[in-house]
Parts: C-alpha cells; sequence; structure tokens
C-alpha cells in the first residue's frame, strides 16, 4: 500500500475534541507541511519525533491563516495503529472545523479513506487478525457490559489464539498423511492411532463448544428481541414506559392509541433487550388499524421473549393466545402471563388453562410501579437463568459459527475415514478442508469477498 488515506475518526457534530488520522507513507510530511508549533506558518516542527506529542496549530495553506490550535501525535511505522506511518490530530470537535482539516490533508496528497480502512491495513499489515479486527466494531457497537466484555478479550486475542492452537493440531496431523502420501516408501504404512483418533476428537470438541457459545450468548450483540401484547387498553403502553423509566409510548384511555410498533433499546442488570410495544390485537374494520395489528403479529414473531398481559375480571382464552401467538412460532419461544391493573380490585385474576399452566405468571400494576421489578427480574432469569457467563471468554459471530460448522463436517468425514481405514488421500482433502475453514475465521485463508463485506461495515475513520 503506498497511497496515504486519511479521515475523520469521531463522530460529526459539536464537542470537546475531534480527532482526524492520516495513515501512509505521506503522513509525516503532510502533518510538517500544515502544522507548525508557532502561529507563524511556516516556521515551526519541521522534524516529528514519533510517539511525542506537539501542540501547536493547522494552517490553511492558501490563506496562511490558522485553522485551529491543535495536539498532534506522530506514530513511526510499525509502532501504530495500521503499522504503517500514522499522524492523529486533535482539534476542537465541530463539523466545519474538522472538515477544512481534513480538506487541507487531502490537498497535500491524502485520499479519503474508505470504510473500515484503517483496521483492514492493521489486518493486512499483520498487526491483528480478522478476529480481532471485528473485535473492534463490537467494542464500539458494544450493548452492554457483558459485550464489552467479550468484545474486548476477542480484541486482545483471545479467540485468535484457539483457533491457531486448533489449525496447528490438524496441520500436524496434516504432515504425518503427507508424509506417507509423498514417501510411502520411506515410512510405515499409515494406520490410525489412539492418538490420531483423540486429536479429531478434542479439536470437534472445541469447535462444537463455540459454537454453543454463540447459539447461548449471541444475543448480547444484537440484544434480546422482547414483545409486548394483549387486548386493546390493557396496560401494554404504560408497562414500555414502566420497563424503560421514561414517557416513550403514548399512554391515553382511548383504546387502539398505539398503531405503530414502537421499539426501544433496555437493559437490564447488563444484559441487552429490544423491548417493542404493539398495537392491540382485536377485530376491526379499521384499515390503518388492521395494519398495525398485522405488524404487531410480525414483531410478536420475530420476538425472542413475549409478555402476554391481560388484566383483572377477564379470562385467559386458549384461543386468544393463540391468535397473538401461533402454536408453528412458540417453539423456543419465552412468554410470561402479565397481569396489569391489580390496583383496581375489579373482580378475580384470570388464570392459565391446564394447557399453559408451565407459563410464569407475574401480577403487576403499571400505574402505580408495582411487581415491575419482580417483571424484570423474571425476564432475565428466563432469559439467561440457564448460562454460565463466566465460562465463556469469547462469543463468536455468526460467521466464526458458520466457519466452524463447516470445520465439523469436514472432521466428521475425518473421523469416518479412520474408521473405514480410507486412503491418505481422502483424509488429506477433509483435514486440509477443516484446516482452511478455520483459517478463514482469522483471515489467514479468507477470500477478499470477506474481507470486502467485514470491512465496509466500518465507519469512515476506524
Amino acid at each position: 500500500m503506498t497511497d496515504t488515506i486519511a479521515a475523520i475518526a469521531t463522530p460529526y457534530g459539536s464537542g470537546g475534541i475531534g480527532v482526524i488520522r492520516i495513515s501512509g507513507p505521506k503522513a509525516f510530511d503532510i502533518a510538517a507541511v500544515l502544522f507548525s508549533t508557532t502561529k507563524h506558518w511556516p516556521k515551526g516542527c519541521k522534524k516529528l519525533e514519533s510517539h511525542k506529542v506537539y501542540h501547536g496549530y493547522v494552517f490553511d495553506r492558501k490563506n496562511i491563516s490558522v485553522i485551529d490550535e491543535v495536539l498532534l501525535i506522530p506514530m513511526k511505522a510499525p509502532s501504530s495503529y495500521t503499522a504503517e506511518d500514522v499522524v492523529e490530530i486533535q482539534a476542537h470537535a465541530g463539523t466545519i472545523v474538522l472538515r477544512t482539516i481534513l480538506d487541507e490533508i487531502l490537498s497535500c496528497g491524502a485520499r479519503l479513506s474508505e470504510p473500515g480502512e484503517f483496521t483492514k491495513r492493521a489486518f493486512l499489515n499483520q498487526r491483528i487478525d480478522l478476529t480481532q479486527a471485528e473485535a473492534v466494531a463490537d467494542i464500539i457497537n458494544a450493548k452492554s457490559v457483558n459485550a464489552l466484555k467479550f468484545a474486548a478479550s476477542q480484541n486482545l486475542g483471545t479467540l485468535k489464539s484457539s483457533i491457531q492452537e486448533l489449525r496447528q493440531k490438524l496441520i500436524q496431523f496434516l504432515s504425518l498423511l503427507e508424509v506417507n502420501i509423498d514417501f510411502p516408501d520411506d515410512v510405515d504404512p499409515f494406520e490410525p492411532s489412539q492418538k490420531e483418533m483423540e486429536l479429531v476428537d478434542d479439536v470437534l470438541k472445541t469447535c462444537r463448544e463455540f459454537i454453543r457459545q454463540h447459539e447461548d450468548a449471541c444475543f448480547l450483540k444484537d440484544g434480546i428481541r422482547i414483545a409486548i401484547c394483549g387486548a386493546p387498553n390493557v396496560g401494554k403502553s404504560s408497562l414500555m414506559n414502566r420497563l424503560l423509566a421514561q414517557d416513550r409510548s403514548i399512554v391515553t384511555a382511548i383504546p387502539g392509541t398505539t398503531r405503530d410498533p414502537i421499539e426501544e433499546g433496555l437493559n437490564i442488570e447488563g444484559i441487552p433487550f429490544v423491548i417493542a410495544d404493539t398495537a392491540g390485537i382485536h377485530q376491526t374494520d379499521d384499515l390503518v388499524e388492521i395494519i398495525g395489528i398485522e405488524k404487531a403479529k410480525d414483531h410478536i414473531i420475530a420476538s425472542d421473549i413475549v409478555l402476554f398481559m391481560k388484566e383483572p375480571d377477564t379470562v385467559f382464552s386458549d384461543r386468544e393466545f393463540e391468535k397473538m401467538v401461533p402454536l408453528e412460532n412458540q417453539a423456543g419461544k419465552k412468554v410470561i402471563f402479565v397481569i396489569n391493573k391489580i390496583d383496581l380490585d375489579k373482580g378475580n385474576l384470570p388464570s392459565l388453562s391446564e394447557k399453559y399452566r408451565h407459563i410464569p405468571t407475574i401480577e403487576i400494576s403499571a400505574l402505580l410501579n408495582k411487581g415491575i421489578n419482580k417483571l424484570k427480574q423474571k425476564i432475565v432469569t428466563i432469559s439467561i437463568g440457564h448460562l454460565d457467563m463466566e465460562k465463556s471468554s469469547v462469543i463468536p459471530n455468526l460467521r466464526h459459527k458458520k466457519a466452524l460448522e463447516q470445520t465439523v463436517a469436514s472432521l466428521e468425514a475425518v473421523k469416518t475415514g479412520l474408521a473405514n481405514k480410507l486412503e491418505e488421500e481422502i483424509l488429506a482433502i477433509d483435514v486440509k478442508s477443516s484446516i482452511d475453514f478455520l483459517g478463514t475465521i482469522t483471515g489467514e485463508t479468507a477470500s477478499l469477498d470477506i474481507l470486502d463485506n467485514i470491512f465496509s461495515n466500518f465507519c469512515i475513520g476506524k
């Protein structure tokens, strides 16, 4: 990479500090042209020492005027984020000032970076592997403390080390096979021993454990989806506002106030949720209400947890419940039966039928904030109560999971081949496939399409 890139590395808007990053062979030269330690350009610091913070000014070369007072940090390759020459300029955060400085940098021969290009260069220059590059995005987008913890662990190379260890075991096995293939007259005929069988089993066990970790805790990245459903005016919006501790949904005594589902992020005990207040489901001829009800059903189907609400002096009906949560969508979906308005003392509380007696019931008053903490605890319990979050050091993402599943399939073929004493050439093909699939996780065998897809999801400047 012979070109020099630059970008604003902090979000647009007014603030205390805004950072502009330059990376590439011209980074130091560009900084020396635009930066001066005095207000008199070009009489300033022309020789920049690596990893030293300079206070000074960035200039408009055309008008010979100061753009902003800044701090400048030069970092000589390879001791930088991209392993190239890097200069970071810390200016005042404002759209105009940062854009003006960036324009001056671009006029000196740099080009605007593509999304994720700084991190992509760090990967291509072998400063980090692909799992660490992905962890950068996960750190930025972390929705909870636990999500941040796992992303930080991955950024430190925890997953990378585990995958490299698995690959090394398989490479040793492949070497044994290839010796027998290439030099059959110089070695004893290959006979699979207990050692080779155990090696394959060990790698399979670890791969399956990583897959399980993804399936158990992938919600930490995107949040567990909760849908509040029930008849009109049962208190869905009031419950939404209580859980969020803010007035997010409009609450009135008029049934059908909520038409479009309203989504909002919610954090309970460090666990991220995405909660949706949906339209009341009922029979209606109103076209707008019909559309809102269809959207509500879509949210319920897509949710992980359903809060099905009723109020006193009503009856729980299997038919009503199954209309909101169809039988074909109940598998794997967690439901809490929430009885609201218990403060009204209107009559008997509804009870679950024998068929749905297993669903937990929580009594609340959204108006008086009664039972809300108990409901939150139940939501957390049914979400992650079966998980031991402390045992996991990283959570593989969906791309990793797919590569691990491909690895498992290839290794199962190896196990079958060993049991049936297939030729070394056939075994070697499956072992090599397993090594390559694991390599896509760290980036050692990842295609350009995979790399482009990963880094295109980064923001510009990272």
